[in-house]
C-alpha cells in the first residue's frame, strides 16, 4: 500500500495539527479516489480534533480532481474537476469520497471557491428550505458574520426574501450588507422588541439570550432553525409568547449530517455551484494558505480572529 500525506492530529505536540504520512486510502466501489487541490476549514472539525485521540484524521471540505473513477460506474469520470464532502479526513493528498457527496465543477469555479461549500454552503441551504417560499418574507440570520451566516444571507435573497443580519461588533456591519442583508441589528444580544419583528424565517447559531429573543420573535407559523449553540446552551424564553403571539410556530434542530440522509450532498452542491458560476453567490474567503500552515490557520479560525472561510491549498509531495 502506497504512502500519502495527511494532516493528523497529534495532542502531545504544541501544533496539535501536524503533517504525516499515512496509507493511502482503499475506495469502496461506490467511492472516487480525489487527488485534493484545496480544503477548506470549519470550527466544529477544529473542535472535535481538540478532544480527538492521536492519529485522527479531520477535514469535511474539499476540491480536486478524481483520480481513480468509483469502480460501480457511479459518480464523474477520471480527470473531472469536484467538490467533495467526507465525515472525516478532507485534509489529506488523496481522499476517497462517495460518490453521492461529489459535484463536478464548472469551468468558472475554482477550487478554493468550490471548497468553502460542502458544510456551511449546505448548512445554510438546509435552514433555508424550513422555510419554504421566502419570497416577500423577514428572515433574521443570525452570527450573520460567519461563514454559514454569510451564505445564508446571499441565498435568502436569492429567494426574494427581505433579509436582517444579527451581529455582535458594528465594524461587520459592512460585510453581512456586502453579503446582501438589507438591515442589521447589532448588539451582543437580540432584542426581543425591534422594529423588524416578527420574523417568518430565524437562522440561529447562538444560543442563549439570542435564541431566548428569536423563539419570541418569530411569526405565527414561523419557524427557528437552530443550527449551534455558541453563545450558550441553557435557554430560558417566554413560553406564553411564543405560543401565543407566535401560535403554530415552530424551533427545528438542524444537523447537516442528519439532512444528508434525507437529500445527497451532490444535490445541494450542484444547485450551489450554479449560483457561484453565475456570480449570483461568492463565497467569502478570508485567508488562503498552503497547507503546512494548517495549525496556525485552525488555531486563528478557532479563536474568531478572522471573518470567513480559511482555505488551505495542498501541495505535491516533494
Amino acid at each position: 500500500m502506497g504512502k500519502i500525506r495527511a494532516v493528523v492530529v497529534e495532542p502531545n505536540t504544541a501544533e496539535r495539527w501536524v503533517l504525516k504520512e499515512v496509507n493511502s486510502p482503499t475506495p469502496a466501489s461506490d467511492e472516487a479516489l480525489i487527488r485534493v487541490a484545496a480544503v477548506s476549514l470549519n470550527r466544529g472539525e477544529i473542535r472535535r480534533s481538540l478532544s480527538a485521540e492521536a492519529g485522527w484524521q479531520p477535514g469535511w471540505d474539499l476540491a480536486g480532481i478524481i483520480e481513480t473513477a468509483a469502480a460501480d460506474g457511479s459518480g464523474p469520470p477520471v480527470g473531472t474537476r469536484v467538490v467533495g464532502f467526507v465525515r472525516s479526513g478532507a485534509w489529506a493528498e488523496l481522499v476517497a469520497v462517495p460518490t453521492h457527496s461529489i459535484a463536478p465543477l464548472p469551468d468558472a469555479v475554482s477550487f478554493a471557491q468550490a471548497s468553502t461549500l460542502p458544510v456551511a454552503g449546505l448548512t445554510a441551504y438546509h435552514a433555508l428550505k424550513q422555510g419554504g417560499l421566502l419570497l416577500g418574507k423577514s428572515v433574521l440570520v443570525t452570527g450573520a458574520s460567519g461563514g454559514v451566516g454569510n451564505f445564508a444571507i446571499q441565498l435568502a435573497r436569492l429567494s426574494g426574501a427581505n433579509v436582517i443580519a444579527h451581529i455582535r461588533q458594528p465594524d461587520q456591519a459592512a460585510l453581512v450588507k456586502e453579503a446582501g442583508a438589507q438591515a442589521v441589528v447589532v448588539g451582543d444580544d437580540l432584542p426581543l422588541e425591534s422594529e423588524f419583528a416578527p420574523y417568518d424565517l430565524v437562522i440561529e447559531s447562538v444560543g442563549g439570550k439570542t435564541l431566548s429573543a428569536a423563539l419570541g420573535s418569530i411569526a405565527p407559523d414561523g419557524t427557528v432553525v437552530l443550527f449551534g449553540t455558541s453563545g450558550g446552551n441553557e435557554v430560558t424564553f417566554n413560553a406564553q409568547r411564543f405560543y401565543g403571539i407566535s401560535s403554530g410556530a415552530s424551533l427545528y434542530a438542524l444537523i447537516l449530517f442528519h439532512e444528508l440522509k434525507r437529500e445527497s450532498a451532490s444535490v445541494g452542491l450542484q444547485r450551489l455551484l450554479k449560483f457561484v458560476a453565475t456570480n449570483q453567490l461568492n463565497p467569502h474567503i478570508s485567508v488562503e494558505a498552503p497547507w503546512t500552515q494548517v495549525a496556525d490557520i485552525a488555531q486563528q479560525l478557532f479563536d474568531r480572529r478572522f471573518l470567513g472561510k480559511a482555505v488551505l491549498h495542498i501541495s505535491e509531495s516533494p
